[in-house]
């Protein structure tokens, strides 16, 4: 990408920046109902995180706004407070202290997190849009997509609403109009992916999301009056203004008179906290997916996102982080550059002010049959196969990130994933500590070769005390430390003990250091404090 010319790629940005318009638009609507916010702060969040944070970052393909994973956050904190406008203020403060994380350098927590377990974070939530959006596809939903932890808000959780949609299915009491017209979207959709993309230009250019989601406002439009009419609950909901006061009066603004109150703090800084990891591990994640590897600088991001939350918090918005969903779209519809970002913020502005009406007409059901397709790329069955032909060090992590996502939220199911990723790390540094080698009998004694690692830490004790207890009697013993660099004091403490039982069971011991070879030395600790310091 040439830098100096951000418009090289509008043929690409266009298109993919319509798509994640209508994945946004719900999303943001879905989640500000989810946080118990004003409607119109969800959009808020969206059109700073595209127009601000999309300008400010360092990421090509990472969309940001309003996060599923901060919503129980922010509806606990909207009634701990006192109110929206006192929460408000807390979503500054977190905005601020993201800048500070972002000059402190911390963006570089987000690369500690294991390759699997960002795997299973990007299939964990394919797996829940498309278990979300089901409801949504049969017309059986009024929330547009708020709900993505496992338990939500109106007191179901995934599994029971999908079991009570079976129910609605199996006794004919779904919505056949929201069906119909999902079923003609998702095969507008496969046929436009599938097919019609390979036959011409003008179907890369027009994308197939915008295609369906005029069907569906065209569909509603001509079966308004009939029996396969959708409801208005079964539509987008965006708030409509009477007015350009009434459209001012939607912006809500911080009561800075509480900054002074410790819980509002408590609050900035844990906004600040999960917004940060949040948004870390989908830059991680959008980085894997972007085709053309390029590598997003995680400080600058952090700084974006700081901007981002003072802004939006300043004026009325939800928290911002980068998300996954927005962004993985995006790439999906083939945005090459940070403006597909930039250019759907702009199209939730113009259209909330301009053309808020005709977005009300567009069903929820045709927009959850391009979250579907959505959904099915992040979670593609072969890349189970993938994983699992990787071994079980890569796989059993990236299983417990999906089933932690699926049954709890985001960061639970990720930091369940990365405590099995610490044991996985654990059972293989036991098992790698040092290289055992047996030879034949020399001079009437079993002559044992031990190759300690190049790190030997206190994680290793176990297995190296049980390899020297099980030497038989009149052994020699060859430890060879040449490569290793660093041995913890435990592991010399144990070789210390072990020179003692070894005379007592006739076991000779040379050790082979960088500095020669030492015949039964008398003292382990003495010797390794002589050793120079790097070693």
């Amino acid at each position: 990408m040439n830098s100096s010319n951000p418009f090289k790629n509008f043929k690409a940005d266009i298109p993919a920046s319509i798509v994640v318009f209508f994945v946004a638009l719900p999303l943001c609507l879905g989640i500000a109902l989810a946080s118990g916010a004003p409607l119109f702060s969800g959009l808020i969040a969206g059109i700073v995180g595209g127009i601000v944070v999309g300008a400010m970052s360092g990421s090509q393909v990472g969309v940001s706004g309003p996060a599923a994973g901060l919503a129980a956050i922010v509806l606990t904190a909207i009634g701990a407070l006192g109110g929206y406008q006192n929460f408000l203020v807390a979503v500054v403060i977190g905005g601020a202290i993201q800048l500070l994380f972002g000059f402190l350098k911390a963006g570089i927590i987000g690369y500690y997190f294991p390759s699997s377990v960002i795997k299973g974070m990007l299939t964990g939530i394919g797996i829940i849009i498309i278990l979300k959006q089901i409801p949504y596809f049969f017309g059986l939903d009024k929330n547009p997509g708020g709900d993505f932890s496992f338990l939500q808000i109106d007191g179901e959780n995934t599994f029971t609403e999908l079991l009570r949609t079976i129910n609605a299915i199996i006794s004919g009491n779904f919505d056949y109009g929201a069906t119909i017209i999902a079923i003609v979207a998702i095969s507008i959709l496969i046929l436009w992916s599938n097919v019609l993309s390979k036959k011409g230009k003008i179907f890369q250019l027009v994308q197939g999301p915008l295609v369906a989601v005029v069907a569906g406002i065209v569909y509603y439009l001509l079966t308004k009056d009939t029996g396969l009419s959708l409801s208005a609950d079964r539509l987008v909901s965006v708030p409509v203004p009477e007015s350009f006061d009434d459209f001012k009066g939607q912006f809500a603004f911080p009561n800075f008179e509480v900054i002074g109150r410790a819980d509002i703090w408590i609050t900035g800084f844990t906004i600040a906290l999960v917004a940060s990891l949040e948004t870390l591990l989908c830059v991680e994640a959008t980085d894997k997916l972007d085709p053309r590897k390029r590598v997003t600088p995680t400080n600058r991001e952090l700084i974006a996102q700081g901007t981002g939350n003072i802004i939006s918090g300043f004026i009325g918005g939800l928290p911002i982080t980068q998300v996954i969903v927005r962004s993985s779209a995006n790439i999906q519809s083939g945005g090459k550059t940070k403006m597909s970002a930039i250019i759907h913020g702009f199209f939730l502005l113009i259209s909330v002010i301009l053309i808020p009406t005709l977005l009300n007409k567009i069903p929820l059901s045709v927009l959850a049959a391009v979250l579907f397709i959505v959904g099915y790329k992040l979670a593609k069955p072969a890349l189970f196969k993938t994983m699992y032909n990787l071994g079980w060090k890569q796989f059993i992590p990236f299983v417990v990130t999906i089933l932690g996502i699926v049954f709890t939220d985001l960061l639970m199911g990720i930091g369940l994933g990365l405590a099995v990723g610490i044991v996985v790390i654990l059972i293989k540094s036991f098992q790698n500590s040092h290289f055992l080698h047996i030879e034949d009998k020399s001079n009437g004694k079993h002559k044992i070769k031990m190759t300690l690692a190049e790190e030997v830490t206190f994680f290793n004790k176990g297995a190296i005390l049980k390899e020297l207890d099980s030497l038989p009697r009149d052994t020699y013993l060859e430890l060879d430390v040449r490569k290793t660099r660093y041995l913890d004091n435990d592991i010399i403490e144990i070789l210390e003990d072990f020179s003692e039982k070894a005379r007592n069971r006739n076991i000779d011991i040379q050790l082979i250091s960088e500095r020669g070879i030492v015949e039964n030395p008398d003292s382990f600790i003495q010797f390794f404090q002589l050793r120079p310091k790097s070693a």
